[in-house]
């Protein structure tokens, strides 16, 4: 299996060796999240921590704030967005965003909500073709002396730098400020028609710019035979191409001999499509890379194929890697590590450890020295079952990490089925009759006709963390993750009509339990903190309150209900004072919670709830403008067109 030694003595030994050699005492904390109150990346600071020192707002005066502005993205695009996901930047008095579906750049004052400048890259068919055809996350942000770009990587995968104060595009940069991203991929595609693109902003380390990917998505791919998500580095002044790290290893590369049966040569995706994360001192670059085609099912590419579903560190300026770690093989499972991966300074046992940690779908946290990818805590390969799909190649164990703790549902048994009532319970049970249920792990399953339907795959592919990821308090250690307790049926059909791959997904992803209720007990949604000096659970909360259609349900009246929270992706801000969290859209219901909340770090109590128009759908930010700390959150919903609300205290 592709891994690094996993002897828990080994570890403690070597880290100990390390920490004399790199750590003195009296450390000054590299990863301290975003500062001067800025936020100049997608995540705060390059090592993705989402937090901010700030501390203007607190818990005696969280409840006063108000709406500072509001800015509409109504009339970006010929339809409005209902799913805005940006986060914006703000950098050097701005704010940077995107906006509609044919993602504009647009600059904005970030006192009174005002456009400054937008830009937009007309891209015809080509973008109406684009996998990735909305808003995005947002942008880039590079800045030399005088000279500040925003990068731009649009829905038809072209990347743009554009001039930070006037919005205009570079002419010293690729082809009048534009680079072609569909070109050196290692094969011919095309140009118009093939669907690659991006929907995350890039990474910039010093002068270089690494890129991702990403694809459609892969319960049904149309073909075995994709466009490969290599991840590529160009200068940020002149646009050129500097390397590229393939994904699926080349002939002669490492790994190469892990696609069995020629598979590097026609599989595609192993994309990195969620952000991703830089040590700037180190200048090294932490890539979560997805599955190759398809998702749920791998017979087309035999063996454990590296570097699909790992975390790999390669060095920015040269593209090499440095280490990896693949915490899913030969994946069949869409357990793509989702998030951006967080840089944190921490101390275990008494040792300093610059740490990496990666947040799953399947609810493990991975933890690794980030330096030279030793995990902080022992990580145990365990057998994993067998499925009888024909033409399946599986692979007999898995990386399980001993620490952190798990911190939403994994796999699911008989004892996990709602038993709000006797009858619910009941009903429960002749749902899961026609369902394989099992561990972490149990495989994908053939539908038959009359007869099973699928594997109940928990988390599911919506469900432990996802893209918006965690954040990390470096003063108290703690990291807080969203997740979801959303499982999905994985049932396959060989269906030669709608692709020529052996197997696809033949139902929709999500189950319903009985009357329409969730199948698995609550809660569907969690905010959990994690002390990682000891990778212990320190709290766990519901995400929201009840949703009404559960709370008014006729078969409940008179049933005690739990907070039960709900299946929606938590985006999580912490600051020196608070954490605070929306309530994103999730997909058991179109009821609107616009809310975000201020919670209490150390206990998870909720100190303030704040009104929003709607659902948060972007990850909250943060910053200090003109003495006013302002927090900014994107929303969207059914009826809502995406906007920016900004909240602040009353001046």
């Amino acid at each position: 299996m592709e891994r690094i030694r996993q002897n828990g003595a080994s570890v403690r030994t070597f880290l100990a060796v390390l920490g004399c050699a790199m750590f003195a005492p009296g450390l000054v904390l590299a990863q301290a999240g975003a500062g001067d109150g800025e936020w100049s990346h997608w995540a705060g600071d390059a090592g993705a921590t989402r937090y901010s020192a700030l501390d203007q707002i607190d818990a005696d005066n969280v409840a006063d704030l108000e709406v500072a502005w509001r800015w509409k993205t109504v009339n970006f695009g010929a339809t409005p967005e209902n799913y805005y996901r940006v986060t914006p930047l703000y950098a050097d008095g701005v704010l940077y965003a995107t906006a509609g579906n044919r993602r504009a750049a647009v600059a904005i004052d970030p006192g009174t909500g005002e456009t400054l400048w937008t830009y937009r890259l007309d891209e015809g068919e080509r973008g109406r073709n684009a996998p990735r055809g909305n808003s995005g996350r947002g942008v880039g942000y590079w800045q030399s002396g005088a000279e500040k770009r925003v990068i731009l990587l649009t829905p038809g995968y072209h990347m743009v730098s554009l001039d930070a104060e006037s919005g205009v595009p570079d002419p010293a940069f690729g082809d009048e400020g534009i680079v072609d991203l569909k070109l050196g991929l290692g094969r011919d595609i095309d140009l118009v028609n093939a669907r690659i693109g991006s929907s995350s902003p890039p990474v910039i380390v010093g002068d270089v710019i690494i890129v991702g990917a990403a694809l459609p998505q892969g319960g049904r791919p149309p073909t075995k035979e994709m466009p490969p998500g290599h991840v590529r580095g160009f200068d940020a002044r002149t646009g050129e191409h500097l390397w590229t790290f393939h994904t699926i290893p080349q002939p002669g590369e490492p790994g190469h001999e892990s696609w069995e049966g020629e598979s590097w040569a026609f599989t595609g995706n192993a994309a990195v499509w969620t952000p991703f994360t830089a040590d700037l001192e180190l200048g090294y670059v932490y890539l979560p890379v997805e599955a190759g085609t398809g998702d749920y099912y791998g017979g087309h590419r035999p063996g454990n194929n590296l570097y699909s579903q790992s975390l790999v560190c390669v060095d920015a300026r040269t593209g090499e890697v440095v280490w990896h770690y693949q915490t899913v093989h030969h994946g069949i499972w869409d357990f793509d590590p989702p998030a951006a991966p967080i840089l944190m300074d921490i101390t275990v046992e008494g040792l300093d450890i610059k740490a990496v940690a990666q947040v799953t779908k399947q609810s493990f946290t991975y933890v690794f020295d980030r330096v030279t990818g030793e995990p902080v805590w022992p990580i145990e390969e365990r057998p994993v079952p067998a499925g009888d799909v024909p033409g399946e190649w599986y692979a007999p164990t898995q990386p399980f990490p001993t620490l952190p703790v798990p911190f939403d549902l994994q796999g699911a048994t008989e004892a996990d089925l709602i038993d709000f009532t006797p009858e619910l319970r009941a009903e429960a049970l002749e749902v899961a009759k026609k369902l394989t249920l099992g561990p972490l792990f149990t495989p994908p399953s053939v539908i038959e006709e009359d007869g099973n339907q699928g594997t109940l795959v928990t988390p599911g592919s919506l469900g432990g963390a996802n893209w918006p990821g965690a954040a990390f308090d470096p003063e108290t250690q703690q990291l807080f993750v969203g997740s979801a307790t959303w499982p999905s049926v994985i049932g396959l059909v060989n269906d030669p009509e709608s692709s020529n791959m052996r197997y696809i997904v033949g139902r929709p992803r999500g189950v319903g339990g009985p009357q329409g209720l969730p199948l698995i007990k609550p809660p569907w949604g969690r905010i959990t903190a994690l002390d990682m000096k000891t990778g212990q659970k320190q709290w766990a909360i519901a995400n929201d309150d009840t949703p009404a259609f559960v709370a008014d349900h006729p078969a409940l009246d008179g049933v005690d209900l739990p907070r039960t929270g709900r299946p929606s992706r938590a985006g999580l801000l912490a600051t020196r004072t608070l954490l605070f969290a929306g309530t994103g859209g999730g997909t058991m219901s179109a009821e609107v919670t616009g809310l975000l909340r201020a919670h209490d770090k150390a206990t998870g109590e909720i100190v303030a709830e704040l009104e929003l128009p709607s659902h948060q759908t972007g990850v909250p930010m943060t910053y200090m403008h003109g003495g006013r700390q302002y927090l900014v959150v994107a929303v969207a919903g059914r009826g809502v067109p995406g906007e920016l609300v900004a909240l602040a205290l009353p001046n």
